[in-house]
C-alpha cells in the first residue's frame, strides 16, 4: 500500500500560482519559493513515498516513518528559501529523511537507556518492556527467517554504513548520489559498502553455520 503523507493546514502556502503541470525539481523548486501550493502539493506527491521509505528502512517503524516524513516537508517548506542548487531537489531530500531518521533513532535510544537506569534505580515502579521490533514490508513474505536476520544485523551497523547500505540496497541510489547525501566522496562510500558487506557477511556466516 502506498504511503500518503497529510500535512496540517497551517503548513500549506497559502499562495497559488497557476502552474499547471510542474516539471522539472529545478522549476518545482522556484515555484516553491515563490509560495506555489500547487508545487508543494506536487513535491510530497513525488517525493512523500521515497522519503517515507527511507526513513522507514533506518527506524523499522511505520508510525515513526510517518512522523519523520512529515518533519521532511515540514522542514523543505520552512526553509525552501535558502535553497541554492548547490545539490539536487531528491539529494537534499534524502538527506533530510536520513538526518531526521538518524535523530529519531538518537532520541528512542537515549529514552530506553533513561528507563532502563531509572528502574534499576527505583526511581520509577516500573519494568521496561522492549516493544517489538516493526519489521520490513519484506520480512513478511514466506520463508523470511534469513531476512530478518539480515535486517536484524543491518540495524547494528554504525550509522554511516547503515545508511550507505540503505540507499544503495533498499533506495537504489548511485554511489555518486550517496556520496552527495552523506557529503563525502565516491571511494568514502566505496569503503563504508565495503565494511558493511563484510561484517554482514561476518555475522551472516557464523548465523547459519548450523541451518
Amino acid at each position: 500500500m502506498a504511503y500518503s503523507l497529510s500535512l496540517p493546514l497551517c503548513f500549506e502556502p497559502v499562495h497559488t500560482v497557476d502552474l499547471g503541470t510542474v516539471g522539472a525539481d529545478a522549476e518545482l523548486v522556484m515555484q516553491l519559493q515563490q509560495g506555489s501550493e500547487i508545487a508543494f502539493r506536487t513535491l510530497v506527491e513525488r517525493y512523500q513515498q521515497r522519503v517515507y521509505s527511507t526513513a522507514f528502512s533506518l527506524l523499522r517503524s511505520a508510525e515513526e516513518a510517518e512522523d519523520v516524513a512529515q518533519e521532511v516537508f515540514v522542514e523543505v517548506y520552512q526553509t525552501v528559501d535558502r535553497f541554492r542548487n548547490e545539490t539536487t531537489l531528491s539529494t537534499w531530500l534524502y538527506r533530510l529523511a536520513t538526518s531526521r531518521a538518524l535523530q529519531h533513532r538518537r532520541r528512542a535510544a537515549a529514552k530506553k537507556r533513561f528507563a532502563y537506569f531509572t528502574s534499576l534505580l527505583g526511581l520509577r515502579n516500573q519494568v521496561l518492556h522492549e516493544p517489538p521490533d516493526h519489521v520490513h514490508p519484506l520480512a513478511l513474505l514466506e520463508g523470511s527467517q534469513q531476512l530478518q536476520l539480515l535486517l536484524s544485523h543491518i540495524g547494528r551497523l554504525p550509522s554511516q554504513q547503515q545508511v550507505a547500505f540503505t540507499l544503495r540496497h533498499e533506495q537504489e541510489l548511485s554511489y555518486e548520489e550517496i556520496a552527495a547525501v552523506l557529503d563525502t566522496t565516491v571511494s568514502a562510500v566505496e569503503s563504508l559498502l565495503f565494511r558493511a558487506r563484510h561484517t554482514l557477511r561476518q555475522h551472516l556466516k557464523g548465523s547459519f553455520r548450523h541451518v
